[in-house]
């Protein structure tokens, strides 16, 4: 699973061709412990938990950056190499 970005100790992931389980455009992420899945266009999580504060940031990035964000589901859906995304 591809780190697409990291920011204050949080990991970005996105799977290739992950519609089987959430079937819809989503990230998971990773902090000290914790994972979660959250949907990219409404911000709902799908799975797990996170801590308040690292919660927030992620929300907060995942609506800055929710147009690169689709644009790299897009590729990961067909099997394609994601790009980077800058950090919050």
């Amino acid at each position: 699973m591809p780190t697409i970005s990291m920011f204050y100790g949080i990991l970005v992931l996105m799977y290739y061709e992950d519609t089987k389980k959430h079937n819809l455009p989503h990230i998971h992420a990773r902090y000290q412990g914790h994972k979660i899945a959250v949907s990219i266009p409404d911000g709902e999580v799908l799975d797990g938990s996170f801590p308040r504060a690292q919660l927030r940031l992620l929300l907060a990035w995942i609506e800055l950056r929710k147009a690169e964000l689709m644009a790299d589901w897009e590729l990961a859906i067909s099997g394609q190499e994601l790009y980077k995304i800058d950090p919050l």
